[in-house]
């Protein structure tokens, strides 16, 4: 099934975005703050608070072009932060809430008291085993409510696995002088060698008394008692016979067929149940219809984990390559149903002058929302073969996460969107991928081939990729039944500002957006062959080759100081 028809698009996104203007602009075309809802201002603390220091609060942006630069038409700087739909129903997301507390800085002095490794019997010398100490370090922090497990520059030979199962813990060294090496070598198939890990469980599922457009922060529901400003909940829908043939990918999206999905993971903002149906305010729009038809509901959440950070490390988990190729899918850190979290300056390196640093995968986030990866970098993984290997940088059904001037080098795919439905609003900041490869068996021998960073999986939502730069490529596209029936990977995803010697393709369902690129990037977005197929109109291409002239250098960052600024 195609894309709707010009004239469809624009009624549709027409209707679709009342809510959302209610919301974002004025009568006056200026900006109000973001949530000033029934007639009352919500403290915006809620949903992005602020640090006292002013170096954390951004400038006002500039709302005009300058006349050294070229703009979008679709993003002109001193229109409302969400524009209004073109007359081919086009529009740009507002990707500014993404990260850790809606794009904060981590804290440069977390909450609680320090735990100094060594003090609890670990070798700093990597000659003996640290596992123990570090883990009963990690444990005396959860005890105490949280704290700081710090490692003093060494070499700590970790055996076994590692494991953060509550809030307010950070792991933190004293960067490239603390190196963490991992040596465990079986037994850990599609596990990670740390683990940041809540359990998040879903109470009664609440149906939307109303089909909730894209764009909106607002619910309607016939039944929001119990719910309160704070709460974590869920929006999300069962991927129904109609929903797939919608989507025109009946006989391909079979791995979910019937199954429901909390696609969006929100905070409430606000309620109101003196009218009916009753109101609930989300903190971020949603990125796709919700549609009774497909049982859309709202679930109450409960269970993640908060204020986790993994920073200043050195890390590596390489291994003799037979055990490297004898398991499947083994991260060296994975961040599950985690909110409020970060990962930054951690780097992988080689250990005696070993080439490689990582067996399989880097850093994997499941099932969470607003995580921040900073000035982080993965590469050089042993095994980039089939089954899910050679991940290095990856998010799989999460809400508003933030990699941002962050470089993967060598993976199978260093950048991935993967795995079922539900991935939506994650930015790709000013990041690096050269050198994806994937490793296959032909004739009986691992052959090199070239591969990409790329949507792998259904229906991401959302994506922007801004400012980064690909000797490989990066890809959205019909994938088929490829990777248990990928299909449609992508929709209103935009590569902003792009730079490389690789190809960006563009093939998205819905419309899809390259802007602005640099002149040795190439650009496919061509509707022929089965990664196009059911694709068209061709996504929206403007200011090729003139990357480097674009404003604003960072969409992300300019619509967060907007949004920040209005507040």
């Amino acid at each position: 099934m195609q894309k709707v028809s010009p004239s469809a698009a624009l009624a549709i996104c027409a209707a679709t975005f009342v809510s959302l203007f209610t919301a974002c602009s004025s009568d006056d075309n200026t900006e109000v703050s973001e949530f000033d809802v029934f007639g009352a201002t919500i403290d915006a603390s809620s949903a992005d608070e602020q640090s006292a220091d002013p170096a954390n609060v951004p400038q006002p942006p500039l709302l005009t072009c300058p006349p050294e630069s070229w703009c979008s038409t679709l993003y002109p700087p001193g229109a409302p932060l969400m524009t209004a739909p073109d007359a081919e129903g086009r529009f740009v997301h507002d990707f500014s809430f993404a990260g850790y507390r809606y794009g904060q800085a981590p804290p440069a002095t977390p909450h609680g008291a320090t735990y100094v490794v060594t003090e609890r019997g670990a070798d700093a010398t990597g000659q003996r085993d640290a596992t123990g100490a570090v883990q009963q370090a990690i444990d005396a922090a959860r005890a105490a409510g949280g704290g700081v497990v710090w490692f003093p520059p060494g070499t700590y030979r970790i055996d076994g696995q590692l494991a953060v199962t509550s809030s307010g813990i950070v792991l933190r060294g004293s960067g490239a002088s603390s190196v963490l090496r991992f040596t465990k070598a079986r037994g850990l198939a599609h596990s990670a060698n740390i683990t940041v890990s809540g359990t998040v469980v879903a109470e009664r599922a609440r149906p939307l008394a109303i089909d909730a457009a894209i764009g909106t922060r607002e619910v309607l529901l016939d039944d929001a008692s119990g719910l309160a400003a704070g709460d974590d909940v869920s929006v999300g829908w069962t991927i129904t016979d109609a929903f797939t043939a919608e989507h025109g990918m009946t006989g391909t999206w079979t791995a979910f067929s019937g199954q429901y999905k909390p696609i969006f993971k929100r905070t409430v903002v606000a309620v109101d149940t003196s009218t009916s149906p009753n109101r609930v305010v989300l903190d971020v729009p949603l990125r796709y219809p919700a549609k009774m038809r497909d049982g859309a509901a709202l679930e109450k959440e409960s269970g993640y984990v908060r204020e986790i950070g993994i920073e200043h490390l050195a890390v590596t988990n390489a291994v003799a390559s037979d055990a490297a190729w004898a398991e499947d899918r083994v991260s060296l850190l994975a961040l599950r149903d985690v909110a409020d979290a970060w990962v930054a300056d951690v780097h992988s390196v080689s250990v005696d002058g070993s080439p490689v640093h990582l067996r399989s995968g880097g850093v994997l986030i499941e099932n969470a929302k607003r995580v921040s990866v900073l000035h982080t970098s993965m590469s050089s993984p042993q095994n980039r073969g089939s089954g899910g290997n050679g991940y290095l940088f990856e998010v799989s059904r999460t809400s508003e996460v933030l990699i941002a001037d962050s470089t993967a080098t060598g993976g199978r795919h260093n950048f991935i969107q993967n795995w079922g439905f539900g991935n939506s609003g994650t930015v790709f900041l000013r990041c690096t991928s050269t050198g994806s490869e994937m490793l296959s068996l032909i004739g009986g021998k691992l052959t090199p081939e070239p591969a990409v960073s790329e949507h792998h999986h259904s229906l991401a939502m959302a994506t922007l990729v801004d400012g980064s730069h690909f000797d490989d490529g990066f890809a959205i596209e019909n994938r088929g039944t490829y990777s248990t029936g990928a299909g449609h990977t992508g929709t209103g995803s935009m590569i902003w500002r792009a730079s490389g010697k690789g190809t960006i393709t563009s093939k998205q369902y819905g419309w899809g957006y390259v802007i602005g690129t640099s002149s040795d990037l190439k650009v496919d977005t061509s509707l022929a062959g089965s990664t196009g197929a059911g694709t068209a109109p061709e996504d929206f291409v403007e200011g090729l080759g003139k990357a480097e002239t674009l404003f604003p250098a960072s969409l992300y960052e300019h619509q967060r100081a907007r949004r920040l600024t209005a507040q």
